[in-house]
């Protein structure tokens, strides 16, 4: 008795094993189909999608998703800008970590035009390409931060945008850097760069997809000469700050004098 009980659990349970091996390789119309990667049973990267009114299996992202871990890209730390107008304060914290990351990545992308001091006699320079515009000018001191973080994100005049090398959170300790460098230099009021950048305009050494653009209200121009001149002192590197640091305003206020034409 106890015998053929046993027996029958047993064969009951073959059973449910063969049913759960069997069953995950049906389709849904019933026919067996064995599991295997190499089957046709899913749908591979880029290939033509199945679904009417549809090109490829990859799917377009709905209006308005923003990828993970990344910023909003209406936000004004990825325009630069609150409504129309430049920001005037960093979205980054600014402390001595964001500060040497600025300077690191200044050095390796903006050195080599702007020099290290920021004065516009960088090694390319030198070397005979259009001088862009001493950082200590007045009107680039009283620019908005968004400024700066504008010019390395669109570009201005012959210098071309650096969106596609430079993350967002690089431009911003870039813009921050900027300020310590115009910080550790005298003010500078004559642009004598500016109409070597002109003929060099005039002869077309500009990105040829993008038009010039013309200086808008609080903006001053970055893509200009140095106004760095032989009789001036060298500069030292900026010392940064010391410890954590908190996050400090720019130094231009919301509606404080305009950079002018230079």
């Amino acid at each position: 008795m106890h015998a053929r009980s046993r027996a029958r659990r047993a064969s009951g349970l073959g059973w449910l094993l063969l049913t759960l091996v069997v069953a995950p390789g049906c389709t849904r119309d019933g026919r067996f189909q064995a599991v295997s990667m190499w089957n046709e049973s899913r749908l591979k990267p880029y290939e033509g999608s199945p679904m009417p009114g549809e090109i490829s299996v990859v799917r377009v992202p709905p209006p308005g998703a923003i990828a993970q871990g990344e910023p909003n890209p209406a936000s004004p730390m990825v325009t630069g800008r609150q409504g129309n107008q430049l920001v005037t304060s960093s979205p980054v914290p600014v402390n001595a970590q964001t500060l040497a990351r600025g300077q690191e990545r200044y050095n390796i992308y903006c050195a080599p035009c702007h020099s290290r001091t920021g004065n516009g006699e960088g090694m390319i320079v030198q070397r005979g390409f259009p001088p862009p515009p001493d950082y200590a000018l007045v009107r680039l001191k009283r620019a908005p931060l968004g400024h700066f973080y504008d010019v390395i994100t669109n570009g201005y005049g012959v210098m071309y945008s650096y969106a596609h090398s430079v993350p967002v959170a690089d431009r911003w300790a870039i813009a921050n850097y900027i300020r310590v460098l115009q910080s550790r230099r005298p003010d500078v009021t004559q642009d004598v760069g500016q109409a070597a950048r002109e003929r060099a305009r005039q002869r077309g050494i500009q990105d040829p997809s993008r038009p010039l653009r013309t200086p808008e209200p609080g903006a001053a121009e970055h893509g200009a000469p140095s106004q760095h001149t032989p009789e001036s002192p060298a500069v030292p590197a900026p010392t940064l700050p010391q410890g954590g640091g908190t996050e400090i305003e720019d130094p231009i206020a919301p509606g404080g004098p305009s950079p002018g034409a230079g």
